[in-house]
């Protein structure tokens, strides 16, 4: 039996099952990436791939009800937040499309000594593997494929394997958009076979957005092959609340940054540490505000909070809170499973030395910490192995920065929540992951920065 497979996570129904691709066909896929990259991306123009890329973004508009039901199928993401990804992908491709060539342009370097000038001239590396995640399947793909097929990369991507469904549909996107053969080419490859494919000379670079065991693997294989990675790893993201002028509203943030995606997002606030003050009072308005989310239907209009994504992670969750409690961890609200549904969940009391202290939960349950103040927040806030983002609330501007200084994490978002975008670097550091993706550094990870030196 193939390993992709799509299963409903709402209904336990396997829906339809895909093979994986044979050695012959992947060596294949390999070389009609190379080959392309050899003909069409060193002859096309940036103007041309930005216009390609710009239709693949047309195109997700196009389909966007039919995108959205793909992944609702796959890994049960309420509809319409399933219909705002397909939209956020298309606004990833059209940034890319429209910065392309500003991207791309030569940059002059000031020398500091002699005639002549210098300048550094950017261009495609080849072949890139990119290995996706199944929380968001449109969006991770559009942050891989946009900013490097402009650059004139090819791509293999290797989706996960509970969605194989949308990863067609995106291949089908661009080829009707007007890409060649070998520019795009989706592999449902095995692991084994993913080695093979990071072990090619013909392959440059590889790309997973996963957990910290897929990262390690991967980095693993591509440091014995001299291959760049970028990897965009776990989280424990801090929510850290030091005063508010509207505490309603900041338990509305809270709460949409711990149940998004139900739960299921690298970067979603998990950690919630709130100064002595505010503590019990947040605490609750939070698990009140967070209890009457219901898990629902997520293909009606108006679920928040579908099933987790698969039986196994439903199991992995559960069995995260069961021991946390077991550690010492009070169980305030929640902790319930109906097959794949769980219920939003809130522990406190979780102790330094503690599992849970240091673990990643995907799923919508939220740790709520007391600390006495700024300083002990910060502390608090980096004493996790990851470095993925974090979230700052409070009245005092200059409070803020100073927080945002001290934060250990790649991005920090102050009193906002949800506000990803096209232009703005995602990544993290420590055991987050390395690299960038989105903006202008997405561009530029995957690129020859070739220095050319003009004599007088």
């Amino acid at each position: 039996m193939s390993d992709y497979a799509v299963v409903n996570p709402a209904t336990g129904e396997t829906v339809k099952t895909y093979p994986t691709i044979t050695d012959e066909q992947l060596a294949a896929a390999i070389a009609a990436a190379d080959e392309t990259h050899r003909g069409w991306s060193r002859s096309s123009t940036v103007e041309q791939r930005a216009a390609l890329i710009r239709r693949v973004g047309e195109l997700h508009l196009e389909r966007r009800e039919e995108l959205a039901e793909i992944i609702v199928r796959e890994m049960g993401k309420p509809i319409e937040q399933a219909l705002s990804e397909v939209d956020f992908s298309a606004d990833i491709y059209a940034y890319y499309a429209d910065n392309a060539a500003d991207l791309m342009k030569d940059e002059s370097i000031a020398l500091l000594s002699g005639e002549g000038s210098a300048l550094i001239r950017r261009s495609s590396l080849g072949v890139l593997l990119g290995v996706m995640p199944w929380n968001f399947p449109y969006y991770q793909v559009a942050r891989f494929a946009g900013p490097n097929l402009v650059v004139g990369n090819t791509i293999l991507l290797k989706h996960a394997e509970q969605c194989p469904e949308s990863a067609a549909a995106i291949e089908l996107i661009f080829r009707d958009a007007g890409f060649p053969a070998g520019a795009y080419v989706n592999v449902y490859a095995s692991h084994e076979q993913i080695a093979t494919v990071i072990a090619d000379k013909r392959v440059h670079g590889v790309s997973l957005t996963g957990s910290e065991r897929a990262g390690a693997a991967i980095a693993a294989i591509a440091g014995r092959h001299l291959k760049k990675v970028v990897l965009e790893l776990g989280g424990s993201d801090p929510f850290i609340l030091l005063s508010t002028d509207d505490l309603d509203a900041t338990v509305d943030a809270a709460v949409a940054a711990r149940l998004d995606n139900n739960g299921q997002a690298c970067n979603a606030a998990k950690r919630f540490i709130v100064v002595d003050e505010l503590y019990q009072p947040f605490l609750d308005k939070f698990t009140a505000a967070i209890s009457s989310v219901e898990p629902g239907d997520p293909m009606k209009e108006g679920t928040s909070l579908g099933p987790l994504s698969s039986a196994k992670a439903t199991a992995t969750l559960a069995e995260q809170v069961e021991r946390a409690v077991a550690q010492g961890a009070t169980l305030v609200s929640g902790g319930t499973v109906d097959g794949n549904f769980y219920a939003s969940t809130v522990l406190t009391d979780v102790k330094p030395g503690s599992d849970a202290y240091h673990e990643e939960f995907f799923g919508p349950v939220a740790q709520v910490f007391r600390v006495a103040d700024e300083s002990e927040a910060v502390h608090l806030a980096n004493d996790t192995p990851f470095g993925l983002g974090s979230y700052v609330f409070t009245t005092d501007e200059a409070q803020a920065l100073r927080v945002a200084d001290g934060i250990e994490a790649g991005m920090v978002f102050v009193n906002v929540v949800g506000a990803d975008g096209a232009e703005l670097p995602f990544g993290g550091v420590k055991r987050s992951g390395s690299g960038r993706e989105l903006g202008r550094f997405g561009a530029d990870e995957f690129v020859n920065k070739k220095m050319i030196r003009i004599g007088g």
